[in-house]
């Protein structure tokens, strides 16, 4: 299991320009199948994280969906799930890599981008912790400016599944770690300037819970 981060925020204003920057290069090199150029991205320092889609963009597409688009090489899709792109990443479509390879008969990659659909009470639970969840952060972030972002999709700490995944909110100096124990989600969030921000929140199916506070 590993940590990674959420690689939510839509705003390119709200993002150092260089970063930005650096996403749209590896999106258009995606998009060109230019994988060359991809893996160079994704292994250079300051790298974008191997799931980033266009900041702004419509479809949500990051590397690993263009390359189910595009019926890459199966070493190209082995080679960016080595470098951490997530198979249960779903675009704007809700689709994930698998599903978009299989609409466009790319029958090759089904065995590399395969990953398991969640059962219908898994997909009920998560939906209920990204609606909680939503409501969380909204709630710790209303005080500073807004932020257009995606909305965290816990399905994606199981299913990869993940120790921690990190969600930073520009702005706070802080943000959300969240990981799941025993069917339930564990929200830590803070701000690095503000002494004793610290909360601890439990989201279940039925609600979100603060637990402790005053860390940090």
């Amino acid at each position: 299991m590993t940590s990674a981060e959420w690689p939510g925020i839509l705003d390119p204003e709200a993002l150092n320009p260089n970063h930005v920057d650096a996403i749209d290069r590896l999106a258009d090199a995606a998009k060109a199948g230019d994988w060359v150029r991809v893996f160079g991205l994704l292994d250079s320092s300051g790298r974008p994280s191997a799931n980033h889609w266009r900041i702004g963009g419509p479809s949500w597409f990051a590397p690993l969906h263009q390359a189910a688009f595009l019926g890459a090489p199966v070493d190209v899709a082995e080679g960016l799930v080595r470098r951490g792109a997530w198979r249960s990443l779903r675009n704007s479509d809700g689709d994930r890599p698998i599903d978009v390879a299989e609409k466009h008969g790319h029958r090759h990659l089904r065995e590399v981008l395969a990953t398991r659909t969640p059962a219908d009470p898994e997909q009920r639970r998560f939906a209920a912790w990204d609606r909680h969840l939503a409501d969380l952060i909204a709630e710790r972030t209303e005080r500073l400016d807004p932020v257009r972002f995606r909305p965290i999709a816990t399905e994606i700490i199981a299913a990869e599944p993940l120790e921690r995944l990190w969600f930073g909110y520009p702005g706070m100096y802080g943000g959300f770690d969240m990981s799941i124990h025993r069917d339930r989600l564990v929200v830590e969030s803070w701000s690095r300037v503000v002494g004793g921000s610290g909360q601890a929140h439990v989201i279940t199916e039925s609600g979100c819970v603060l637990v402790e506070q005053g860390f940090v």
